[in-house]
């Protein structure tokens, strides 16, 4: 029987160094020349990406035409809410509903603050050749997958010309470039967070953006406007690092308020403990 075993154990051991022998040919990389891209990044990439411009402010007087195809103003967003800026263009093939489906998924994880009431979005393309018609579809279809009241009114899908788009990007720090080999714009992907006076609060990176995040940033955005005394206390915890993009947690200040709450508990109890002495004495 021991025999037997160690026969098996052989044939077992000998089958998975097969398999693991066939998954690293697989995935080594060819020799020689097969026509692979080389390592080397695209040049059209050197005009891509993202300068933060915090505390900057972005010049409201740009005119655009809104989904119906009116010219509005930016300051028209502006003036008591914060405001979500999303530079895009509607017929991106991918990363630009990555960024707006990333947004919404977001938005949907914000329970407490609304689109519309609480803040306003403003989604920009800067592709010229996107209309007012494609902007609508857009507005259509990200309002479907929002569904609150009143976020119509808050969420607005633009398109504009060219010195009016780039003016824009130039003061978020977003620069893009179009690639006519592939005949689309290579950009980032972000989104920018804007106080109700129109200056640049945050960025927030990537494709995926932390609700907690998020809804820290508006109520900073806000000047304290929104939110409660526990998102304040919160917001004291964490701080808004702008090279990550997101929120991290404050080391001193959580010791500074865990030393002060566990002074407040131990005062209190010397406290009753001191009450009751007294109370106790006085019926001697």
């Amino acid at each position: 029987m021991m025999y037997r075993f160690k026969i098996r154990s052989l044939i077992a051991s000998a089958l998975l160094c097969a398999c693991a022998g066939v998954c690293a040919f697989a995935q080594a990389a060819p020799k020689g020349d097969l026509g692979a891209a080389p390592n080397v990044k695209p040049s059209i990439l050197d005009q891509v990406g993202i300068d933060q411009r915090l505390n900057q402010q972005v010049p409201l007087e740009l005119t655009f035409l809104d989904e119906d195809g009116q010219p509005v103003q930016l300051r028209q967003y502006f003036g008591q809410k914060p405001v979500i800026v999303a530079l895009v263009y509607y017929q991106c093939p991918m990363l630009c509903s990555q960024v707006l489906n990333g947004l919404t998924g977001t938005l949907n994880g914000i329970r407490r603050f609304n689109v519309g009431r609480d803040f306003n979005i403003v989604t920009v393309s800067f592709d010229t050749r996107d209309n007012p018609e494609a902007a609508r579809a857009q507005k259509k279809s990200y309002l479907h997958r929002y569904r609150r009241p009143g976020s119509e009114e808050g969420w607005h899908f633009l398109t504009g010309k060219k010195e009016q788009i780039q003016a824009l990007a130039d003061s978020l720090g977003f620069h893009y470039a179009w690639d006519p080999a592939i005949q689309q714009f290579a950009h980032a992907s972000a989104i920018m967070l804007l106080t109700p006076d129109g200056r640049i609060a945050q960025y927030y990176y990537g494709i995926e953006y932390p609700p907690r995040d998020l809804q820290f940033g508006i109520i900073e955005a806000s000047k304290g406007k929104i939110g409660t005394v526990v998102d304040r206390l919160l917001l004291y915890c964490y701080h808004y690092d702008p090279r990550q993009g997101r929120y991290g947690a404050v080391v001193f200040n959580i010791l500074r308020l865990s030393a002060l709450a566990t002074v407040l508990v131990l005062g209190g109890f010397v406290f009753i403990m001191f009450r009751r002495d007294l109370a106790g004495r006085s019926r001697l």
